[in-house]
Order: structure tokens, then C-alpha cells, then sequence
């Protein structure tokens, strides 16, 4: 947790500072994934069992408790599940590169680097569907700029060749990020009639 302000405030330090560490997957996952992850989750559950879905048609669509604590659990499993994607994503695109770094320091890249994106679920509190589209938007442009900045210390690459390879790291994170979203849409904004 010491490194998400590390991130938003001065990232070429953070990412240095992380390149340095040797940390494990575990670790990372108990101090930092997992409770980065909750962010979004609590703030969905508290906004769609107190507002619900507000889909701009004047009428709020809003889950019970018990529905949105069944989908909140599958929710916190994807996030989970989408850090782990995008570190073995990482880990199979840096294959060509001499200095490959293992499949554990790429998870643990990924996880870093998905610290906008968890942060941005604090607007679900609201679950305005727009607003949550728009912050979500924003999040992944800092994601997409906190894999440029970080991708050159990580596998010691010049910066034109860095551009490349975040630019498809970012393109497959996007299309992992839609498919997040596209479920999180279904289960959360549907979730009332699957349970």
C-alpha cells in the first residue's frame, strides 16, 4: 500500500522503487491487490443495494442485499482474476527480451500498474453508468501511461521500443478491461434477475 500515492504523485520514483524490491506474488497480492480490489467491490455493493443502477431513465435500478453480496464476491474474484491475466499477458509479450523477467515479477508489475483502475471504482459508490464509463476511461489512460513510464526500468528497453510494447500490453489490457466491464455490467446491473 506505501506505493499507490508513490504512483499518482511521482511514478518514474515509484517504478524505480518497485524495480528494486523483490517482491512475491503472495505478498504483493495480501498487501496490495487484495485490498486495492475491495475498493470497487465495496463501492458497488454500497451503491447498487442504496442507489442502484442509475441508467439515465429516471429510474434506479437497485439489487438486494443478499444479490449484491453473491455478485459482489464473483466481481472481487474477476478483479483478481484480471491482474493474474495481465501479468502472464506481460510475462508472454517480454519473451523475446533477454532480460525476460519471471512471470512473478510480471504479476506483480501488473498489479502496480492497475492501481488507477482500482481507485476509480470509488465513483461506483454513485453507480452512475456514464460517470462510471468516463472515470474508468480516465483510469485506464494513467494505466496506460503508468506501463510507459514503468516498462523501460522493467525490462531495460530504450523508450521508442517501450512505446510498442506498452501500446499492445495497453491494447490487450483494454480488451481484458472490457470484458470486465462488459460482466460487471451484466452481473451487477442484471444481477436482480440471475439470483
Amino acid at each position: 500500500m506505501n506505493h499507490v500515492w508513490g504512483l499518482l504523485a511521482h511514478p518514474d520514483r515509484e517504478m524505480r522503487d518497485i524495480k528494486q524490491e523483490n517482491e512475491t506474488v503472495s505478498h504483493h497480492y495480501t498487501h496490495h491487490v487484495l485490498l486495492m480490489a475491495l475498493i470497487p467491490v465495496i463501492c458497488a455493493f454500497i451503491g447498487t443495494t442504496q442507489f442502484g443502477w442509475d441508467l439515465g431513465s429516471q429510474q434506479n435500478i437497485p439489487l438486494s442485499l443478499f444479490n449484491a453480496f453473491a455478485l459482489a464476491i464473483l466481481f472481487y474474484a474477476l478483479i483478481l482474476g484480471g491482474v493474474a491475466v495481465m501479468g502472464r499477458v506481460i510475462y508472454w509479450m517480454a519473451r523475446d527480451y533477454p532480460q525476460r523477467p519471471g512471470l512473478r515479477r510480471c504479476t506483480v508489475f501488473a498489479g502496480y500498474v492497475a492501481t488507477p483502475l482500482f481507485i476509480s471504482g470509488l465513483v461506483a459508490l454513485y453507480p452512475l453508468v456514464w460517470l462510471c464509463v468516463f472515470v474508468g476511461a480516465l483510469a485506464l489512460v494513467y494505466t496506460g501511461y503508468l506501463l510507459y513510464v514503468g516498462i523501460p526500468m522493467f525490462l531495460n528497453i530504450d523508450r521508442e521500443e517501450s512505446l510498442r510494447f506498452s501500446g499492445s500490453t495497453l491494447a490487450i489490457g483494454i480488451l481484458v478491461f472490457e470484458v470486465l466491464m462488459a460482466l460487471t455490467v451484466v452481473l451487477w446491473g442484471y444481477g436482480y434477475q440471475l439470483f
